[in-house]
């Protein structure tokens, strides 16, 4: 059987409302008597049933999700996965909300983190550009008791448990090793846009890419990336700019979460160009299957919103996340797997 807080505090010889303290990390119990259970909880594994404790104090997991205001196909998925989340883990007392940020303006994001209340905000999950403001402002809120994870696209600083998302180094370099096999032979140019380059998802990704790219198919050209900003009008002209001045464009790389505008443009004008984008959206779907893009490289949606309440949640209990569980797979989806 599994042991009980009875049991540990017969073996540390104290009473049960003492056990109860420590476990609560409450005030009141000397530190010789906190190692005393400790040593009792190790001794003897116990593993504290958190959904009932939480349900005795009427405790519940209020969490946060900071995404960007401009998203498109990627993040309404996302979004539909966060509510399906919200009744997934309803019975675990888990709740999560969405906020919108504008993902430029990191004055705007680091106000909204200064202003979370710990009373009302457990936990945040955010997806922003990375800026030295935002930053700062998320290891405030670690400061002030509020849990943090980076979101799809990580901050610098980030620990490989503290993101929650793909190797997008290693998928970029996916990308390339596919636009190397599929490319032709002969030299050629290939273009690569970017919704912006201070989202250090592209960055990595372009990255991991370019190592690709120069290392084992040194024909191929990677030229400088563009970057549209999610803006339709700017991105058709520089776009359309980017094929009258470049002869040979042989593949067309896009590295951000959104690809329906710039994929809009492309395939109207890379005609027997290799395409490669990321992210399964209905947009991407359908150009894989009618063969306007080659290959798709993706990350679950779904997994990536429950491994970020998870992770939140064993931030806020203290304990150490699975990881196994919460590593994000890179997905290849070509037409025929789809």
């Amino acid at each position: 059987m599994r042991p009980t807080t009875k049991d540990l505090a017969i073996a540390a010889g104290v009473s049960l409302a003492t056990v109860d303290r420590v476990l609560n990390d409450r005030t009141g119990v000397r530190k010789d008597t906190v190692d005393r259970v400790n040593q009792a909880i190790e001794k003897l594994g116990f593993i504290r049933n958190m959904v009932a404790a939480n349900l005795a104090r009427g405790r519940d997991y209020r969490f946060l999700f900071l995404l960007p205001r401009g998203g498109d196909q990627f993040l309404a998925e996302v979004m539909a996965r966060i509510n399906e989340a919200n009744l997934a883990f309803a019975a675990e007392m888990m709740r999560a909300e969405v906020r919108h940020i504008h993902d430029s303006d990191p004055h705007q994001i680091a106000n909204l983190l200064g202003g979370l209340d710990p009373e009302t905000v457990d936990g945040v999950a955010i997806m922003a550009p990375e800026f030295p403001q935002v930053r700062d402002a998320m290891a405030r809120l670690a400061e002030r008791g509020i849990a943090t994870v980076s979101f799809i696209s990580g901050q610098v600083s980030s620990a490989s448990d503290d993101f929650v998302g793909i190797d997008n180094r290693a998928a970029g370099a996916t990308a390339g090793r596919l636009m190397g096999r599929f490319a032709p032979r002969q030299p050629g140019k290939i273009l690569v846009i970017a919704e912006t380059m201070h989202a250090r998802d592209s960055l990595e990704r372009r990255l991991g890419f370019d190592e690709v790219i120069h290392a084992d198919y040194p024909h191929l050209t990677v030229l400088p990336s563009l970057e549209t900003y999610g803006d339709a009008e700017r991105s058709a002209r520089i776009i359309r700019a980017s094929f009258a001045s470049h002869s040979g464009i042989v593949g067309v790389y896009v590295p951000g979460s959104e690809a329906r505008v710039p994929l809009e443009i492309v395939t109207g004008l890379a005609t027997g160009a290799t395409i490669i984008a990321h992210e399964r959206t209905p947009f991407t779907e359908a150009a894989l299957q009618a063969g306007a893009i080659d290959a798709l490289i993706t990350q679950d949606p779904g997994h990536l919103v429950r491994s970020a309440m998870r992770i939140l949640r064993a931030r806020c209990d203290r304990r150490e996340i699975l990881a196994s569980q919460e590593k994000i797979r890179i997905e290849i989806f070509i037409r025929e797997n789809l």
